[in-house]
C-alpha cells in the first residue's frame, strides 16, 4: 500500500482548484471593468462553459486510451497556457473580446477532461491508500473545498492590490504545479496508465462505448434523477457565480474584495461539511441529508442577496449554505460508486458530467440577460425560486428513496441482478458533481 499516489492527486487538485477559483473572480470582474457589461460576462460564461459539454460527452473513451495521468497533465497545461494568455495579450493592447472568448473556450474544452482523469482514479486511489471510498471521497471533497475557499480570498486581496491580470497569471502558474504534480507521482499506477479496449481502436468501437455509459444511466431511475437535478442547479449556480454574485459585489458589498471573502467563507463552511460528513455522515439516512443539505444551499443565498445591501447578512447565509454543500459530494460519490462497476468508469463519467453541465452555458447567459434586461434583484429571485423547485426533487418522486438501500451484488458482467441489462452494454459510473457555486 502506498499513500503517495492519492496524496500527490489531493495536492494537484489543490493547487489547480485554488488557480480555478480565481478565475471564478477574477474573470467576471476583468469583463465587468473593462466593458461594464453584465450581458457580456455572462457571454464569456457561455463560451466557457459550452465545449464543457461536449469534452465532457466525448472524453471517456479517449482517457481510457491516453490514459488518465496524460490526459489530467495535458489539461492543465492548456489550461495555464490559454488563462495566461488573456493577460499578456491584455497588457500588450491586442486582446479583442472574440479572443477572450475563444481563449476561456480553450481552457473550458480541456478542462473537464483533466478532472475526470483524476477524479475516477478516486477508488483505487483509496485502495492503494488503505482507505474506504466514503473517507476518500469525503477527504477527496474536502480539500477541493479548502482550495476554492483559499483561492477565492486570494482573488479578492490581489484583485484590489494588483488587478485582475495579475489573478489570471497566479491561476496559469498553478495549472503548471498541478501538472507537474500529477506527472511525477502517478507515474507506475496501473489505473493511471493507457487501457486500451481489448477490440482495437475504431470509430464504431468508441461509438460503443459512449453508448454504454448513455445505456447505463438511462437504465437507473435513481442516477437519472441525480443527473437532471445537478444538471439545473449546476445551471443556476453557474448563472450566480459568473454573473449575479459579481454584479451585486459591485453594486452592493464595495468591490472584489468582499466578494472574495464571501466566497471564501462558502468554501470554507463547505470544507467543514465535508469534514463532518466524512466523519458522521454514515449514520444517517442519506436521502434525507442530501435533500435538506441542498435545500439550505440553494435557495437563501440568491433571496438574500436580492433584498440585501450589506455584507454581514449575505455572510451568515453563504456560511449556512457553505455547510449544506459540503455534503452533496461525498454522498454522490458514494451512491454511484457502490451502483456500477469500475472497468468503464471514465467513459461513463463523461456521459454524466457532460449530462450534469448541459445547462450551464445558459446559466451564465441567462442571468446576464436578466441583469441587464431586469437588474440583479429581479434575476436573483428568478434563479433562486427555479432552485427552490429543483431540489424539491429528493422529496417527491419515489426513484430517490432507493439512495438509501444498498445494491444489489453484480453479476460477472458487472450488471445488477435486479436490472436487466441492454444488449452490448457494460456499465460503469462515477459521480455527478455539483458546481463550485
Amino acid at each position: 500500500m502506498s499513500r503517495r499516489p492519492f496524496a500527490a492527486v489531493l495536492a494537484a487538485n489543490t493547487v489547480s482548484i485554488a488557480g480555478s477559483s480565481l478565475t471564478l473572480i477574477g474573470v467576471p470582474w476583468f469583463v465587468l471593468q473593462t466593458t461594464g457589461s453584465a450581458g457580456r460576462a455572462g457571454f464569456v460564461a457561455f463560451c466557457a462553459t459550452l465545449p464543457v459539454v461536449v469534452a465532457a460527452l466525448v472524453a471517456g473513451p479517449v482517457i481510457d486510451r491516453i490514459g488518465r495521468r496524460r490526459i489530467s497533465a495535458a489539461s492543465d497545461l492548456v489550461c495555464a497556457l490559454s488563462v495566461g494568455a488573456i493577460p499578456l495579450l491584455h497588457h500588450a493592447g491586442a486582446l479583442e473580446f472574440w479572443m477572450l472568448c475563444a481563449l476561456m473556450a480553450v481552457g473550458g474544452l480541456v478542462h473537464t477532461p483533466g478532472l475526470t482523469a483524476r477524479s475516477v482514479l478516486l477508488p483505487d486511489l483509496a485502495e492503494h491508500a488503505g482507505t474506504t471510498v466514503t473517507r476518500a471521497a469525503s477527504l477527496y471533497d474536502a480539500v477541493s473545498r479548502g482550495a476554492r475557499m483559499i483561492g477565492a480570498a486570494l482573488a479578492g486581496v490581489l484583485i484590489a492590490v494588483f488587478g485582475a491580470e495579475a489573478v489570471l497569471l497566479l491561476d496559469a502558474v498553478t495549472f503548471a504545479v498541478s501538472a507537474l504534480l500529477v506527472t511525477a507521482f502517478l507515474r507506475g499506477v496501473p489505473a493511471a496508465e493507457p487501457q486500451p479496449a481489448a477490440g482495437g481502436t475504431s470509430f464504431a468501437g468508441y461509438r460503443a462505448e459512449l453508448a454504454e455509459g448513455w445505456a447505463f444511466l438511462t437504465r437507473s431511475r435513481l442516477l437519472t434523477g441525480i443527473t437532471v437535478m445537478v444538471m439545473m442547479t449546476n445551471g443556476l449556480d453557474q448563472g450566480w457565480s459568473s454573473v449575479l454574485l459579481p454584479v451585486h459585489g459591485r453594486e452592493a458589498l464595495g468591490g472584489a474584495t468582499a466578494l472574495g471573502l464571501l466566497v471564501s467563507l462558502f468554501g470554507g463552511c463547505a470544507l467543514l461539511g465535508a469534514l463532518l460528513y466524512g466523519v458522521w455522515g454514515e449514520r444517517f439516512p442519506r436521502r434525507a441529508v442530501f435533500a435538506a443539505a441542498f435545500l439550505l444551499c440553494g435557495t437563501p443565498r440568491f433571496v438574500m442577496a436580492a433584498f440585501t445591501d450589506t455584507p454581514l447578512p449575505l455572510a451568515v447565509t453563504m456560511a449556512l449554505s457553505g455547510l449544506g454543500a459540503g455534503v452533496l459530494n461525498p454522498i454522490l460519490t458514494t451512491v454511484i460508486y457502490e451502483r456500477v462497476p469500475d472497468e468503464l468508469r471514465s467513459r461513463v463519467s463523461g456521459v454524466t458530467m457532460a449530462g450534469c453541465e448541459l445547462t450551464m452555458p445558459l446559466g451564465g447567459l441567462a442571468a446576464g440577460l436578466l441583469v441587464d434586461g431586469f437588474g440583479a434583484a429581479p434575476a436573483l429571485l428568478a434563479f433562486g425560486g427555479a432552485y427552490l423547485l429543483t431540489t424539491l426533487a429528493p422529496l417527491v418522486f419515489p426513484a430517490w428513496r432507493s439512495m438509501d438501500r444498498a445494491p444489489e451484488p453484480r453479476s460477472a458482467t458487472g450488471v445488477s441482478r435486479t436490472e436487466p441489462a441492454l444488449h452490448g452494454s457494460v456499465p460503469a459510473a462515477t459521480s455527478p458533481r455539483p458546481s463550485a457555486k
